[in-house]
C-alpha cells in the first residue's frame, strides 16, 4: 500500500512509519517540524516538510490507499490558553486534509485520538461507549474530529478508525539500529521526566498523595510506542467504507505514580527523589481503559508491562546522552 502518515516526524508517527516500511509498505511523511524531528523519518521513507492546509493535497499525490492522521497540537495546559489555536490546528487542520483526501480519491484513514475525550469518566474501565465530556479544549477538538469522521464516513463513504489512547510510554529500536522515544519540548509525561537527566541525582514531585487509591497517588493507564505503533497497523485493514469505528487502547489495569518511580529506581539503579505535593486542579484518582472491543474484533492487545516500558526509555536516554 502506499500510505501517507501526517506527522510521522513525531513519537508515536515516526514508530509507526518505521514498523510500516518493515512491513513493505511505501510511505510519504507530511510534517511541519513544529515538534516533529527529521531524524525520526526513515530513509525509505519520502519526506514533505509542510502543513495540512498547504500541502496535504501534495503529499497525496494520486495514487495514495490510506492516511494515517497524528498531526496535531496536543498540549492540554497550552490548549486553555490559547484555544483557538487548538481548534485551528487539530480540527481546521483535519478538515483541510480530509477535504484533500476527497479530491485524490482517498477514502480511508486511521485517526490519532485520546483518552481526553472522555475527560474525568464516571465509571472505570473507561470503555468507548463512555460519555464524553473532554475537561480541555484539546480533548474537545480531538472529539470534534471523531464527529467529523464519522459524518465523512456516512456522507462520502469514508472508512474511518478512530484510535483514543490513555499514556503513550517507552522507547521503539528502528530498523537502522537507533532508538526512536519522546523528544517534547516541554515534556509533560511522568516516566521521560524521571529519567530526563540521565545518571545525575533524579528527583520527580508527586502531585497528591491521598487519592483513594492504594497508594494515595494517582493511577494511570500506561500503554507502549510499540504495541500502540502495531494497533495502527491493524486498524489499516478495518477501515471498512461508509463506517466509523472507535476503539480505546491500554494495558487495562494501571499503575500509581509510585509504581512507576519505583520501576524506575529498578531499571535505572538510581536514587530517585520523590517530592510530594498537593493535588493537581482536576487530576482523577483513576483513569484505566478498557481494550475488549478491539481486542474483540482486531485481536489486539497490550505485550509489553510497565518495566519493558521504563527499560526501554531508559536505554534511549541513556543513547541521547552519549551524543
Amino acid at each position: 500500500m502506499r500510505l501517507l502518515v501526517t506527522g510521522g516526524a513525531g513519537y508515536i508517527g515516526g514508530v509507526v512509519v518505521d514498523k510500516l516500511i518493515a512491513a513493505g509498505h511505501r510511505v510519504t511523511v507530511l510534517d511541519d517540524l513544529s515538534t516533529g524531528h527529521p531524524d525520526a523519518v526513515p530513509a525509505d521513507a519520502a519526506f514533505l516538510r509542510g502543513t495540512l492546509r498547504h500541502d496535504a493535497k501534495a503529499a497525496l499525490g494520486d495514487d495514495t490507499d490510506a492516511v494515517l492522521h497524528f498531526a496535531a497540537k496536543s498540549l492540554v495546559g497550552e490548549s486553555v490558553q490559547f484555544p483557538q489555536m487548538y481548534w485551528s490546528a487539530n480540527l481546521g487542520g483535519t478538515l483541510a486534509l480530509l477535504d484533500a483526501m476527497r479530491e485524490a480519491g482517498t477514502r480511508k484513514i486511521v485517526f490519532s485520538s485520546t483518552a481526553a475525550v472522555y475527560g474525568e469518566p464516571g465509571q472505570i474501565p473507561v470503555t468507548e461507549t463512555g460519555a464524553t465530556l473532554p475537561a480541555s479544549p484539546y480533548g474537545a477538538s480531538k472529539l470534534a474530529v471523531d464527529t467529523t469522521l464519522a459524518e465523512y464516513a456516512r456522507l462520502h463513504g469514508f472508512g474511518a478508525v478512530s484510535l483514543r489512547y490513555f499514556n503513550v510510554a517507552g522507547a521503539f529500536r528502528a530498523g537502522s539500529g537507533g532508538w526512536l522515544g519522546e523528544r517534547h519540548d516541554p515534556e509533560t509525561h511522568l516516566i521521560p521526566n524521571v529519567l530526563a537527566l540521565g545518571g545525575e541525582a533524579l528527583s520527580v514531585r508527586i502531585n497528591g498523595t491521598d487519592y483513594p487509591t492504594p497508594d494515595g497517588t494517582t493511577v494511570r493507564d500506561y500503554i507502549h510506542v510499540s504495541d500502540l505503533a502495531d494497533a495502527h497497523l491493524l486498524a489499516l485493514g478495518a477501515c471498512e467504507p461508509g463506517r466509523h469505528r472507535v476503539y480505546n487502547l491500554g494495558n487495562g489495569a494501571g499503575f500509581s505514580v509510585r509504581e512507576v518511580i519505583d520501576v524506575c529506581r529498578a531499571v535505572t539503579g538510581r536514587e530517585i527523589i520523590a517530592e510530594e505535593g498537593p493535588r493537581r486542579a482536576g487530576d482523577p484518582a483513576v483513569l484505566v481503559a478498557s481494550s475488549d472491543l478491539i481486542q474483540a474484533e482486531l485481536g489486539w492487545r497490550a505485550t509489553h508491562d510497565l518495566r519493558a516500558m521504563v527499560a526501554d526509555a531508559w536505554q534511549f536516554t541513556l543513547a541521547r546522552a552519549q551524543r
